[in-house]
């Protein structure tokens, strides 16, 4: 569980890294998918309502129940489906700012929850733009990270599971039909304010907050990050300030209490 100060909310929703397990092993973080349910359920609306629009309505056009019953599962294993947990809500409150930014706020919430994807960042963070990415780059980290955990079988899948993710997410991107190439996501004063507020679910503050592997997601230069902090401050998605060397990022809006109803930016 991360540890905060008396009066700041604690929070055992980020998963520990160390730990096995996640949805990769079986899906892609279904960026498509989230955005066309998002879309079809308000940002008020109760946990039952999004497995209702998957099952009932059928928002993401599957043909059959097992489909639609595994479409939801997925979904609610990556992202919570949930408004009453502080990575969804947040989640729902920066998600219309920018369209652009949404999936990097997807790949954020997923790799919160995901130690598998977790455990693949350094193989795209780390590489240079226009360098090749390869699968079996993603299969190796997996193995590293969990020696003798998973069979050959579960780390193929998780391997292209996560290579579509980060493509999905906007780091990866296609020049043949099997190579895959690093490139520059799309970075939004939303996706900073979420990477902020993992930051501070993780005990970081001022100036750490921008250094974290949340931030680094965001594939820009610290500068950057600070122009994007002001940008979110305007927005009313943060608030920051940064003078004489100390920097303050408060989270009044996303980290208001449970029940009251007020979204980011408004």
């Amino acid at each position: 569980m991360v540890q905060a100060a008396v009066g700041e909310v604690v929070s055992p929703e980020i998963v520990d890294g160390s730990v096995s397990g996640g949805p990769s092993t079986s899906q892609t973080i279904m960026v498509a998918s989230l955005q066309h349910l998002l879309e079809a359920v308000p940002a008020s609306a109760p946990p039952d309502d999004y497995r209702s629009a998957v099952m009932e309505e059928n928002v993401l056009g599957k043909q059959t129940m097992r489909a639609r019953e595994w479409a939801f599962r997925q979904l609610r294993r990556f992202y919570g489906l949930d408004p009453d947990t502080l990575l969804f809500r947040a989640l729902r409150d920066l998600w219309s700012d920018d369209p652009s930014g949404q999936p990097v706020l997807a790949l954020l919430c997923a790799l919160a929850r995901d130690p598998v994807l977790r455990s693949t960042t350094s193989v795209v963070l780390d590489s240079e733009p226009g360098v090749p990415v390869a699968t079996t780059d993603f299969r190796v980290a997996i193995e590293e990270a969990f020696p003798g955990v998973y069979g050959d079988t579960t780390l193929r899948t998780a391997a292209g599971n996560v290579a579509s993710s980060w493509y999905q997410s906007g780091h990866l991107h296609k020049t043949t039909r099997t190579e895959k190439v690093r490139s520059h996501a799309v970075a939004t004063p939303a996706g900073l304010a979420y990477a902020l507020l993992l930051g501070h679910m993780q005990d970081q503050r001022g100036h750490g907050l921008f250094n974290t592997l949340w931030a680094r997601v965001l594939d820009q230069p610290v500068s950057r990050l600070t122009d994007l902090a002001v940008t979110a401050s305007q927005h009313g998605l943060i608030e920051f300030r940064s003078a004489g060397g100390i920097v303050d990022v408060g989270f009044n809006v996303l980290l208001r209490p449970f029940g009251v109803d007020e979204a980011a930016g408004s």
